[in-house]
């Protein structure tokens, strides 16, 4: 429940990125800072994650992350940008402390289902994304909301997400505390380990794909003649294929396909599915979308999957999480924002697609080295 709040105060404003652009008369750019803020949260509060959870206890910093999109929702009803982008950081922060905070909790409870756990967090992530990219829309309409009002309506979710996890912040144990103490010691050598800059590069790079290609993928299609719901339902869409994707991956990682095979394929997949687009946008993008999907899908469970099995413990696991999606989402925050700026300069989709064709290359080099069966701790 925690992990289907991650993303649709996120995905939220991309299918109404127009109406919110037209209403409030900032540039496509502007617009595209409100995907870009949360990312930037994401980088800038990772390293304080697994000092929060130390502070509060893992369970307890949970609920607080739940408690923040809350209140962030609730600020973006206010009639003012400024109460938009405040809004938006406070969302982002509570987020940023969930992501790097939940892998932790599945190295601690689940250690030996790594894969399944990883599986479910992904799907569910996805889920979320899917279930904001194709109702957003639809809501807005039959409600006869303004935008303001539609994308408040997220923080019921994540509402029901606080009153579930409630519970679990009385039952926590003293085994759970100390472990979170011990997750918030730093980790000598990490950051002059090789091995945790790919699997931070692997992060970065699919993340700056996936979210560039959620807060734009809309205004594409719409640009090329697909009505705005319609546009709203093919990221939904899209983000459907990415459950499968995404559960299938670290479920068969290590046992059928190995993780290096599974990054290349889902590069491919996301090269196909960008090149559709770049070239027959409206005639194939179903196709296009069951592409990048699956391809998006892979990706972002192997960037999970990448921290669970490079570490060796939970500890190593807070710490490599908390480097990857620091420089990870930092770097991914920049994407957004520039493809906005390259369509604003050059007035077309086709420069902001070859970019991120370009980008594949080396998500693809980061995804074989961190593939290799070794810890960041030096150990196999």
């Amino acid at each position: 429940m925690l992990a289907l709040n991650l993303r649709p105060a996120l995905v939220a404003v991309s299918p109404l990125a127009d109406t919110i652009r037209v209403d409030s008369g900032m540039s496509a750019a502007s617009v595209s800072l409100l995907t870009a803020l949360p990312l930037l949260c994401f980088g800038l509060l990772a390293p304080l994650a697994p000092r929060i959870g130390r502070l509060l206890g893992t369970e307890r910093a949970l609920l607080a992350t739940m408690a923040l999109v809350c209140a962030g929702t609730a600020l973006r009803m206010l009639d003012s940008v400024l109460a938009l982008f405040a809004g938006t950081l406070v969302i982002g922060a509570g987020i940023a402390v969930a992501n790097v905070l939940l892998p932790g909790l599945i190295k601690r409870d689940f250690p030996t289902r790594t894969g399944l756990m990883t599986g479910l967090y992904s799907m569910s992530l996805f889920g979320g994304a899917a279930l904001a990219a194709g109702v957003t829309l639809p809501v807005r309409q039959a409600g006869d909301m303004t935008w303001r009002t539609t994308l408040a309506c997220w923080g019921a979710l994540a509402l029901v997400a606080l009153l579930v996890w409630l519970p679990q912040t009385r039952s926590r144990t003293r085994t759970a505390a100390a472990t979170a103490r011990a997750a918030a010691h730093p980790v000598r050598g990490l950051w002059r380990s090789p091995l945790a800059w790919q699997v931070t590069a692997y992060m970065g790079l699919q993340s700056l794909g996936y979210y560039a290609a959620a807060a734009w993928l809309p205004t594409l299609l719409t640009d090329a003649g697909t009505s705005p719901a319609n546009a709203g339902w093919m990221l939904s869409f899209s983000s459907l294929l990415g459950i499968a994707g995404s559960f299938l991956a670290p479920v068969v990682a290590g046992r059928r396909i190995g993780t290096g095979t599974l990054a290349v394929l889902g590069a491919v997949l996301c090269a196909l599915g960008f090149t559709g687009l770049l070239v027959a946008p409206v005639a194939g993008a179903y196709l296009w979308m069951v592409l990048l999907g699956l391809g998006q899908g892979v990706a972002i469970s192997l960037a999970l999957l990448f921290i669970l099995h490079r570490a060796p413990d939970a500890r190593h696991t807070a710490q490599l999480s908390s480097m990857a999606q620091c420089l990870g989402y930092t770097l991914a925050a920049t994407g957004p924002a520039v493809l906005g700026a390259i369509h604003d300069a050059s007035h077309t989709w086709t420069l902001p697609l070859i970019v991120l064709l370009v980008l594949l290359v080396p998500q693809i080099a980061a995804g074989l080295g961190a593939s290799r069966p070794l810890h960041v701790a030096g150990r196999p």
